[in-house]
């Protein structure tokens, strides 16, 4: 124990407990960790190592006689009858029966018929109707109401004569008349918390310190992790406290995405086969009841790859609720402020999803191609930046137990920090009203945790904008890979509005993930850009090589082109034709000193193209030549075996977005299609160098730099 730990018990009396215990005492009881950690701040919250001792011995007494197992249901009633009164650890739900005119309670894992509860509980623990509380829970036995059967006493009286014990005789008077009765009752979880107390303690710590507080709370040890990855680790905390919070996790296998949201807190659940349906989620039309979004504060799907069951009518309500936190059913609109978070495993690695698809591919199908979807999606927490589980990043030292926590957590969500950034900064012209509330409620989820009381100088608020930006970023980058029209806007940044100056946010994966190579490329390798024969805009690579021969260049043996339709071929063909009758206008040396053989890459997967044979002409003179093309270098076009070119149909947004995305700085277009670039957006024209070309000729010498 240190200077800090002694703080913290200081600031928190009762509310705090080192975490290690849990983990030691999660390995001999499958309770609740906000239930072990009520017990262990009750009994374990100090420094006094006997004392700790004494306390985990108590604690474990406690589990092992109270703490009811959904088998030992019967036991436990027998118990109760036979001693008259028994004292059980459980989660108790009520409901108010407005047809009966009683409020009605049953238990999670001790199996008996619900039964009436007085309403003076009820009051003093509000708790109870909204999802139940965990609780230390006396109950006794009363008998049960029955009739009078005067013909079955008499019988009895025959058989045993005096022996026979008399019985009391009640009348029943409602269903929920029980030989059951609660006397006493002690909530687990914190029935209130004092937020005012809990923010004046925030200002006895720093801001690191704060942090350090918050991610040891969680379990985590943050000396052992970097400034991101501490902000990574609070991200995973905003939807607890964030209404209405839209965040995706996707990175590889043991990095405990899901941990905080089966374990931290009780208004969170964990759907772990990631399948759910409308009914369970939403509403149910048959009893009228909302589902999980109206009764929890945070609902997590462990793993989106196993949403397989999900209709167009499960991801359209989705879709909805995720944009303005309400669904229709019927004839009603419901409204909810339940959070959503998206965990889920990649199975390669970053690089090679940038350069083949985009970063959601661990989406099932059925949302994978719908960006409408992901555009709902406020942040992406990039979790191939957070490090794999090891036993050095779980603590020791002391945090908040879990039940203080989540209900801080919960306390705040009614309040709101989206527009706490506006004293000293303005979002730049990239943002739509998508990108802007995504980035506010990510700012707004941050500030609430490491700034409850609102009081952020203007370098802390820069740190908190800027990654929140950066979060949305991540999305928006994605959803230009799927449809690069509609989503162009992405260089999100800010305005200090004392200098005015504007600060672009960048994203360290766009950067490393590019498709062109900046630089100088090895003599016949060329990157083109057309319209694959799946009808999306693909970006490819052609590596021509020569070899020593007679000037052949069969498509037999072409490794990417065997199975091409014979319009890809044949604009290949057309390549080659074109390159072999034009050679001397350019090159003095004879093209039939050689065979050329072609690797043709599909870097995207999205199919082969039929409209990239200019790309190849300039290849092939690249390679008898043995000269790079120009760095960082597209080329669009099509020629045909008559040697003339094609006119360019598809739209020139989307072929300048994907060649953009791809990290092209030039992209060379026939001279006819200048008319069609000057009705180009400002935005579009400034990412990229253009080069007009006349012939293929024309364009193999401007691509060479030969004049």
């Amino acid at each position: 124990m240190d200077a800090f730990d002694l703080k913290v018990l200081e600031n928190f009396p009762g509310k705090v407990v080192r975490k290690d215990l849990t983990s030691l005492m999660k390995k001999g009881a499958n309770v609740p960790t906000y239930v072990l950690e009520y017990l262990l701040g009750m009994y374990c919250s100090t420094d006094d190592q006997v004392a700790i001792d004494m306390g985990l011995e108590k604690i474990r007494a406690i589990l092992a006689e109270n703490y009811v197992r959904p088998d030992q249901s019967e036991y436990v009633k027998s118990k109760i009858k036979e001693n008259g009164q028994y004292t059980i650890i459980d989660k108790i739900t009520v409901i108010f029966d407005d047809r009966e005119d009683k409020y009605v309670a049953r238990f999670t894992n001790l199996r008996m018929d619900p039964f009436e509860v007085p309403s003076d509980l009820v009051i003093h623990n509000e708790k109870l109707l909204i999802g139940g509380i965990w609780c230390i829970i006396r109950i006794e036995y009363v008998g049960l109401e029955r009739d009078n059967d005067d013909e079955q006493e008499a019988f009895e009286e025959d058989i045993f004569g005096n022996q026979k014990k008399k019985r009391k005789i009640r009348k029943k008077k409602s269903k929920y008349d029980s030989p059951f009765e609660i006397s006493t009752l002690k909530p687990i979880q914190m029935p209130n918390l004092d937020l005012e107390e809990f923010i004046e303690a925030r200002a006895n710590f720093t801001k690191d310190e704060w942090i350090t507080l918050l991610l040891r709370s969680a379990g985590y040890e943050p000396d052992e992790l970097s400034q991101k990855e501490k902000m990574h680790y609070l991200l995973r905390f905003v939807p607890f406290i964030q209404k209405n919070y839209n965040l995706v996790e996707l990175g590889p296998r043991g990095t405990g995405k899901s941990h905080v949201y089966s374990e931290l807190s009780p208004y969170s659940i964990l759907m772990s086969s990631g399948t759910t349906t409308v009914s369970n989620m939403f509403y149910n039309m048959s009893t009228r009841r909302v589902g999980l979004v109206g009764n929890w504060d945070c609902i997590a799907f462990d793993e989106v790859a196993g949403i397989t069951q999900a209709t167009g009518d499960m991801i359209q309500i989705m879709k909805n609720y995720m944009a303005n936190g309400s669904f229709a059913r019927g004839s009603d609109s419901i409204s909810s402020d339940a959070s959503i978070a998206f965990e889920g495993n990649t199975f390669r690695s970053v690089e090679d999803m940038m350069r083949t698809t985009n970063l959601f591919e661990p989406f099932p199908e059925a949302f994978n191609n719908d960006s409408a979807f992901f555009d709902r999606i406020h942040a992406y927490l990039p979790g191939w930046e957070t490090p794999k589980l090891r036993s050095s990043l779980f603590t020791d030292r002391f945090g908040l137990i879990s039940d203080c926590f989540s209900e801080f957590c919960h306390v705040m969500r009614k309040y709101d920090f989206t527009n706490s950034f506006s004293e000293y900064f303005a979002l730049n012209d990239q943002f739509n009203t998508r990108d802007t509330i995504a980035v506010g409620r990510t700012f707004s989820g941050l500030a609430k945790l490491i700034y409850p009381d609102e009081r952020m100088s203007k370098e802390e608020t820069r740190e908190i904008l800027e990654y929140a930006i950066e979060g949305r970023r991540r999305v928006k980058e994605q959803l230009r890979k799927m449809t690069p029209a509609e989503f162009s806007d992405v260089n999100l940044g800010y305005i200090d509005l004392d200098t005015y100056e504007e600060h672009i946010v960048s994203l360290p994966e766009v950067a490393d993930g590019t498709l062109i190579f900046d630089g100088l490329e090895t003599p016949g390798y060329v990157y083109g850009v057309g319209r694959s024969v799946t009808n999306v805009i693909g970006i490819y690579r052609l590596e021509n090589k020569l070899l020593s021969g007679t000037g052949v260049f069969s498509f037999k043996n072409v490794e990417g082109l065997a199975r091409a339709p014979r319009s890809v071929k044949d604009s290949i063909t057309a390549a080659f034709n074109y390159f072999s009758e034009n050679s001397r206008k350019m090159i003095s040396g004879a093209y039939e000193d050689f065979d050329y053989s072609l690797y043709f890459n599909d870097l995207q997967n999205r199919g082969v193209s039929d409209e990239i044979s200019v790309a190849e002409v300039v290849g092939l003179f690249s390679a008898l030549a043995n000269r790079a093309v120009l760095p960082s270098l597209v080329i669009c076009g099509r020629v045909v075996m008559s040697g003339s070119m094609m006119p360019i149909t598809t739209e020139l947004e989307e072929i300048f977005v994907a060649a953009s995305n791809a990290g092209a700085r030039r992209i060379m277009l026939p001279a006819e299609s200048k008319e069609k670039y000057d009705e180009l957006r400002s935005e579009l024209k400034e990412e990229m160098d253009v080069i007009f070309y006349s012939t293929p000729l024309d364009a193999a010498k401007k691509a060479l730099g030969v004049d």
